[in-house]
């Protein structure tokens, strides 16, 4: 690897986050990643993204008349994409796949795009760039041969030369495998071309949550041709058997990080099994703060009086959002509580219900307003049932509970941005960073937050936030769950209400205290520098 000061990074990711329709993102994967071009532009920093150009990108969701979410998808065209005039090749299915090559790069690095809807590839596999995380079995290995394979293969069209290979999850990893394929056609052997990659390769591990690690039947790549021409024997020292991408980035690169500081000890005790991983270090993720922010409140978050305007402004803002879109009336003087989230188990989205004896009077008499937002995979009935819940709650206070139905980056920011307090309450330790709630920080809104993922970083209790629970962590869900609910109940009750009801020349000093403790060290201007000074250079 080049140890120069700015080596240059071809960064790999499934989905990015750049634009609300540009529908190349399913959540804070790939808005991390789009975050991640915009804060590489702004420092002037040497990266490539790679990516796909999803046809219909991910799943629109919304709410049938019997409250159950439903899927949609529509297919997508963009005018604003340049055609390169380059196609790569892949052999998938003992066939050849033809990939056209799109170029982005509005307000970001460039981005470059790997599409199979094109005409002299066989019906089935124009449909392989077709969902984002529609399929999976067969579909889901071809997509990400198309990244990883393709994507070495477009570097070499273009003549980029390339210090770092920055996998951005696991499902880049066949990025990894094209890599030693090239230094074996030179003649090295799979020890010395693995030796070779690892050098070359750095991976960012992400969610603890098992679904989120992928495996492949190692039969099923074989057929795929996704091995390369390695044998399964060779496969199974990268991956295991079935084999798992995540195993294999590990592996296959020179340093690993996690997403917080929390989350590199999950990881590191989640992985530790794992002969002849990589180090993991912590590089906690960050926001592009330009994109996430109000200009007008960051400029008066020195004014008290300038500051609370400024975010009743962005609250009124969201009161009109909501109307517009569900036809709801929300109150301005009124506790809003903000909470987008993807409907997984895990984070527990409709926690805060769970004793409606308690909390009733609270919705009734509005002294909370609680506005929900987040999808659910589309084959997670569980997650479904979860939103479903949701929905009937709304139906019974119409006037204090609110669903916003297709979560998308509009939705995220307008809520982000003019809720008062943003409530997120997974199941400690299964949220490895969560920006969300840094992208409300920064906006002066204050997270009332389990300790988990990036807010045991950030959390000064009753200055800039609260915290609940303690960081307390239990195997036994039923026990964890009635531990945290009291604390939530608690501390909601002692002080959250009585601050904003109360006191709010503290409560505007804690929008004060909020922004400054993140503004800066919860960018992504800091972590692109941290994942030069710990992953590229180091």
């Amino acid at each position: 690897m080049t140890h120069s000061p700015r080596p240059t990074v071809a960064y790999f990711s499934m989905e990015y986050g750049l634009e609300n329709d540009f529908r190349l993102y399913a959540g804070g994967l790939g808005i991390l990643a789009g975050d991640y071009l915009k804060g590489a532009r702004d420092t002037g920093s040497p990266v490539i993204g790679i990516g796909i150009l999803w046809r219909q990108g991910y799943t629109r969701q919304y709410i049938a008349e019997n409250g159950l979410p439903f899927d949609t998808y529509h297919n997508n065209e963009y005018d604003f994409l340049t055609d390169t005039g380059i196609q790569v090749e892949i052999p998938i299915r003992r066939r050849t796949v033809t990939c056209k090559v799109w170029k982005y790069e509005k307000d970001c690095v460039p981005l470059y795009l790997l599409d199979t809807n094109v005409p002299c590839n066989h019906g089935d596999d124009q449909w392989i760039t077709g969902q984002l995380y529609g399929w999976f079995g067969e579909e889901r290995i071809a997509q990400e041969m198309v990244l990883g394979i393709g994507g070495i293969r477009l570097l070499r069209a273009l003549g980029i030369e390339v210090d770092a290979y920055h996998f951005n999850e696991g499902h880049a990893v066949l990025a990894g495998l094209e890599l030693m394929r090239e230094e074996m056609e030179h003649g090295d052997s799979f020890e010395s071309a693995w030796a070779k990659t690892r050098e070359k390769v750095v991976f960012t591990t992400h969610t603890p949550i098992p679904q989120g690690n992928e495996e492949h039947p190692l039969d099923r790549m074989l057929y795929l041709g996704a091995n390369l021409g390695l044998t399964i024997e060779q496969m199974v020292k990268l991956g295991n058997a079935p084999f798992n991408m995540t195993v294999a980035a590990l592996r296959i690169s020179r340093k690993s990080n996690a997403v917080s500081q929390l989350h590199r000890d999950t990881a590191e005790s989640m992985w530790q099994h794992i002969e002849g991983a990589s180090e993991i270090v912590g590089i906690t993720n960050g926001i592009h703060v330009p994109t996430w922010s109000s200009s007008k409140l960051l400029e008066s978050r020195h004014d008290t009086s300038a500051l609370w305007e400024a975010h009743q402004e962005q609250k009124r803002h969201l009161i009109e959002f909501v109307k517009q879109r569900n036809g709801v009336d929300l109150h301005e003087d009124r506790l809003l509580i903000g909470f987008s989230r993807r409907a997984a188990p895990y984070k527990r989205s409709n926690f805060i219900f769970s004793n409606m004896e308690l909390v009733e009077p609270l919705l009734r008499d509005k002294k909370i307003q609680i506005v929900f937002a987040g999808k659910a995979h589309p084959l997670d009935d569980t997650g479904k049932r979860i939103v479903s819940n949701i929905v009937e709650l709304t139906r019974k206070f119409p006037n204090s509970v609110v669903y916003l139905q297709n979560y998308d980056m509009e939705i995220g920011n307008v809520l982000t941005s003019g809720s008062d307090i943003w409530l997120n309450n997974p199941r400690r330790p299964k949220e490895a960073s969560g920006t969300s709630g840094m992208k409300a920080a920064v906006n002066g809104v204050l997270n009332f937050s389990i300790l988990d993922g990036w807010w045991p970083e950030a959390c000064r209790h009753g200055e800039n936030g609260w915290q609940f629970g303690d960081g307390f962590e239990s195997d036994d869900e039923v026990k964890l769950d009635r531990h945290d609910l009291a604390c939530l109940y608690k501390v909601l009750l002692e002080e959250v209400l009585p601050t904003y009801y109360e006191n709010r020349e503290k409560w505007i000093g804690m929008m004060q205290a909020s922004i400054e403790d993140t503004i800066e060290a919860f960018s992504m201007t800091r972590m692109v520098h941290e994942y030069y000074e710990k992953l590229y250079i180091s």
